[in-house]
């Protein structure tokens, strides 16, 4: 009596089940993000973004005698250039250059995510040159004041791309890095809201939807 074809059959299916399962695991849902991707327009978007950061964290820290400001400007510093490091690293292993022709946040467009875009800038939060410069100028509580009203409004804008991205993209190094941000950002807008207070002052209105 003859043996039934049916199993053979049945394990060739299996295999090539699993071979697409895992094709598509590595070239569709896992493949390396493209040139318009979400996750290389946020990569590259916050690695400027957290620049500036850096940038006003250094002028604030080398003209303040304030503890408190001093240890914040030391904390964003280091958390954001570890960071910005990690985003321009992952352009790398995406094989993606660092610079591109696609202006600002064209990764967000078209998703019904738009983040706001205050003082004209580019970004979400992004101070001006002439607050830059004002910043420079300043000295004392005052320049404590404007450095904590700059930087909160630049991390609400972090959060708003962080948060843009998390409803865009399920790539597991992309969202919990987006994760941390929004969480690490949050948690500083509230102590820079009570430093601001001590110091009789209020943060700019909120860009936060």
């Amino acid at each position: 009596m003859e043996k039934p074809a049916g199993k053979p059959l049945f394990a060739v299916l299996a295999v090539l089940v699993v071979v697409v399962a895992a094709a598509f695991l590595v070239f569709g849902g896992r493949g390396t993000p493209g040139e318009t991707s979400a996750e290389a327009g946020f990569a590259r978007d916050m690695a400027t973004h957290h620049a500036q950061a850096v940038d006003m964290s250094f002028t604030i820290r080398d003209k303040s005698e304030s503890s408190e400001i001093r240890n914040l400007a030391f904390d964003i510093i280091n958390t954001q250039a570890n960071q910005r490091g990690m985003f321009l690293g992952w352009l790398q292993q995406w094989e993606l250059t660092q610079a591109t022709d696609l202006r600002p946040m064209a990764w967000m467009s078209g998703h019904g995510h738009g983040a706001q875009q205050p003082q004209g800038g580019a970004m979400p939060g992004m101070a001006s040159r002439a607050e830059l410069d004002k910043l420079g100028e300043l000295q004392g509580t005052e320049a404590e004041v404007l450095f904590l009203q700059l930087m909160i409004r630049h991390h609400e804008g972090g959060v708003q791309m962080a948060e843009g991205l998390l409803k865009l993209s399920d790539r597991a190094e992309v969202t919990g890095m987006a994760r941390k941000i929004v969480e690490g950002q949050s948690g500083e807008i509230d102590l820079m809201t009570k430093l601001l207070a001590l110091r009789g002052a209020q943060p700019f209105p909120t860009i936060l939807k």
